[in-house]
C-alpha cells in the first residue's frame, strides 16, 4: 500500500486499530521476533549485568535507527558461540576440519558462505561479491584499481555533500597521484540551496560537462542526509555511454532497497553491513566487482596471468597455490581476487547471522514492505490532525516519490527545536538519529519494525514538536 493510497482510508488510517490491522496482514511480521529490540529500561541502564528479576513485560523502545546501526539478530549469539567452540576445540585445525553441526564452513572457506548469502541481497553473482574489510578501506582498494588517471582524464565526479569518508577517500586518492583536488574533484551541488536533492538530469548534465577529462564517478546509492535513492541504472548507463567508469557507495542501500548491481552493469560498489544488514558496530563490509572486471586470463606461459591492476594480498590469490609461498600472485577470478588478508571469522559469523534472515525472504518483499511502511509514516506525519500556530514546524526533505527513497525519511525541523524534540523522543523510548543543526532521520526497517510503531512514533513526535514550539514561544 503506497502512501497515496492511505488517503482513501480517511480518518480510519489515523487510528491505532488500522495500524494493527496492517501488522496482521504483514507477511514479514514474523521476522520481528528474530531481533533483540532494546527495551525502554535497557536504554537507561547504567550497568550491563543482566538482572534476572527484570520484568519481561518491559516495553520495547521504538527503534527507528537501523539506518545507523541495526539491532542484534537473536541468532548472532548462536553463531558466535559455535565459532568460539570451534576455535577452542580445534585450534588451528579449525581452518580445515568440518563439523556435522557447523553453521559456517571451516575457517579456510568461511568467506564463501558470506559471498553466497550476500549476492542476492545486492543483486549480484556470487563471484562478483566479497565480504571483507571495512567500507572506506574497500573504497580505497577499489579506487586503487579503477581510478587510473592520465594527463587527459583525471577528474573524479562525486556529490558535494558526500559522506565525509567518501570525500576524504576521493581527495586522498587524487593527492596520491600527485594531483590537486581543487582541480580534479568535480562536486555536484544542489541547484536550490533550500532543497538538497540532486535531480537525475542534473547529474547527467554534470557528467556531460566533464566527460572529456573525467576518469571516474563515485556516487552514493542512497544519500545519507536526505535519504534520496539515486537512479543507479540510468546514471550508470549514461556514464558508460561517455566512456566513464562508475562506482557506488551502497552503505545506505544494501539490505534497504532492491539493488541489481549486475543487471545495472555497475562497475564496482562497496557497502558496510552494520546498518540495514545488522552485523554489529564496525562489522565486516562488502564489495562488488562486475564480472567483466574480475576476469583472470592466462598468459602465453604458465607463469603469467593478466588481470585488472589492483592492490594485492595473499588471500586474494588462487587457493590451489596460496600455500606454496612462492610469491607468485595468481588472483582468484571475480571479487574474491580483491581480498587481502584472511577474514575475521568472528566478524563473518555476525554478518552471516543476519544474512541468513534476509535469505529467508527476498529483497523484493523487503522493498515492498519498506515502501508501505515509509508511505504510512509519511501519510501520518502530513495528515494527523495536530494544531500548530504557524503550520507544522517541520518538512520532509526526502523525495515524495517512493521510487526515489529507501526506508528513511529526513525531517527538517524549524531552527531551534531539535534539542527539545530529541529530549522528548528519548524520554518516550524512541531511538532515531540527528544531523545538526535541524534534521532527524527516521528509518523504519521492514524486517523488525511495525506499522503500530509508526503510528506510535507519529503521536510522540508530533506532541514533541508541539511542546517544543510552545517552549520556544515562552
Amino acid at each position: 500500500m503506497a502512501s497515496r493510497e492511505y488517503y482513501s482510508e480517511g480518518a480510519r488510517a489515523h487510528q491505532r486499530e488500522f495500524a494493527k490491522f496492517l501488522d496482521s496482514q504483514d507477511p514479514l511480521n514474523r521476522f520481528r521476533k528474530e531481533f533483540i529490540i532494546p527495551s525502554k529500561k535497557d536504554l537507561k541502564r547504567k550497568v550491563l549485568a543482566v538482572d534476572e528479576k527484570e520484568d519481561p513485560s518491559d516495553p520495547r523502545c521504538i527503534y527507528f535507527c537501523g539506518n545507523s546501526l541495526g539491532p542484534q539478530p537473536r541468532n548472532t549469539l548462536k553463531y558466535i558461540e559455535r565459532y568460539l567452540r570451534t576455535w577452542a576445540t580445534k585450534g588451528v585445525t579449525g581452518h580445515f576440519v568440518p563439523h556435522e553441526d557447523e553453521l559456517l564452513p571451516p575457517f579456510l572457506h568461511v568467506e564463501e558462505a558470506g559471498s553466497k548469502l550476500m549476492a542476492p541481497v545486492v543483486g549480484a553473482l556470487q563471484s562478483e561479491v566479497a565480504v571483507m574489510g571495512t567500507l572506506t578501506a574497500n573504497i580505497h582498494l577499489l579506487m586503487a584499481s579503477f581510478y587510473r588517471p592520465t594527463k587527459e582524464n583525471y577528474k573524479i565526479i562525486l556529490e558535494g555533500k558526500a559522506f565525509p569518508s567518501d570525500h576524504f577517500a576521493v581527495e586522498s586518492q587524487i593527492q596520491h597521484h600527485g594531483l590537486d583536488p581543487k582541480d580534479a574533484m568535480v562536486l555536484i551541488e544542489p541547484e536550490d540551496p533550500t532543497n538538497p536533492i540532486l535531480g537525475t538530469e542534473q547529474i547527467l548534465r554534470v557528467i556531460d560537462d566533464n566527460a572529456s577529462d573525467a576518469a571516474l564517478i563515485l556516487l552514493p546509492a542512497i544519500q545519507f542526509y536526505t535519504g534520496q535513492y539515486f537512479d543507479i541504472k540510468k546514471i550508470t548507463a549514461h556514464a558508460h555511454s561517455k566512456g566513464l567508469l562508475i562506482g557506488w557507495d551502497c552503505a545506505h542501500a544494501a539490505g534497504n532497497v532492491g539493488l541489481r548491481l549486475h543487471d545495472w552493469d555497475v562497475d564496482f560498489a562497496a557497502w558496510c553491513t552494520y546498518k540495514y544488514l545488522n552485523s554489529g558496530p564496525g562489522g565486516m563490509a562488502g564489495l562488488f566487482v562486475h564480472e567483466r572486471h574480475g576476469q583472470v586470463n592466462p598468459g602465453k606461459d604458465s607463469e603469467t596471468v593478466s588481470f585488472r591492476p589492483r592492490l594485492t594480498g595473499w588471500w586474494g590469490s588462487d587457493k590451489a597455490t596460496r600455500f606454496l609461498m612462492n610469491n607468485k600472485f595468481f588472483p582468484q577470478p571475480g571479487a574474491a581476487g580483491y581480498q587481502l588478508s584472511n577474514p575475521s571469522v568472528l566478524d563473518m559469523n555476525a554478518v552471516v547471522a543476519s544474512l541468513q534472515l534476509f535469505n529467508q525472504t527476498s529483497m523484493a518483499d523487503v522493498r515492498k514492505k519498506s515502501l508501505d511502511l515509509t508511505g504510512y509514516l509519511e501519510h501520518l506525519l502530513l495528515t494527523l490532525p495536530f494544531d500548530f500556530p504557524n503550520g507544522k514546524p517541520f518538512k520532509i526533505m526526502t523525495p515524495a516519490n517512493p521510487a526515489e527513497r529507501g526506508a528513511q525519511l529526513s525531517l527538517l525541523l524549524t531552527p531551534g527545536l531539535l534539542d527539545s524534540v530529541l529530549e522528548s523522543l528519548e524520554q518516550n523510548g524512541v531511538v532515531v538519529d540527528e544531523r545538526k543543526p535541524d534534521v532527524i532521520r527516521v528509518a523504519p526497517a521492514p524486517l523488525f519494525n511495525t506499522y503500530t510503531e509508526v503510528w506510535e512514533f507519529c503521536q510522540i513526535f508530533l506532541c514533541a514538536c508541539r511542546d517544543a514550539v510552545e517552549k520556544q514561544r515562552r
